[in-house]
């Protein structure tokens, strides 16, 4: 237990931080999750969606120092890749269908 004023009134800052970064990081799982589901189902047009709340969380998170702006500019990427890999295999599969 704190000894001091100052001491405690850091504890209950350090908490309330804490369970804001938690939820943060918890909406930021969940939301790259929600775009990869999207994406294995073949579902891009959902996937561009949750593709931008997850560009807009991670950024956020990194503005505001929750997560490194390395980290975040990594993730959007690769989120951006598997995106496009899977609307480009569509692409092809449809236009591999016209053909036959």
């Amino acid at each position: 237990m704190p000894s001091h004023k100052a001491a405690a009134k850091s504890l209950k800052q350090d908490a309330r931080r804490n369970a804001h970064n938690r939820s943060t990081k918890s909406r930021i799982r969940t939301v790259i999750k929600k775009v990869r589901v999207a994406v294995s189902e073949n579902n891009i047009e959902v996937a561009k969606t949750e593709l931008r709340m997850a560009v807009s969380a991670l950024d956020t998170a990194a503005k505001t120092h929750l997560i490194h702006s390395r980290n975040a500019s990594r993730r959007k990427s690769r989120l951006m890749q598997l995106v496009s890999k899977a609307e480009a295999a569509l692409k092809a599969e449809a236009v591999a269908e016209t053909e036959a």
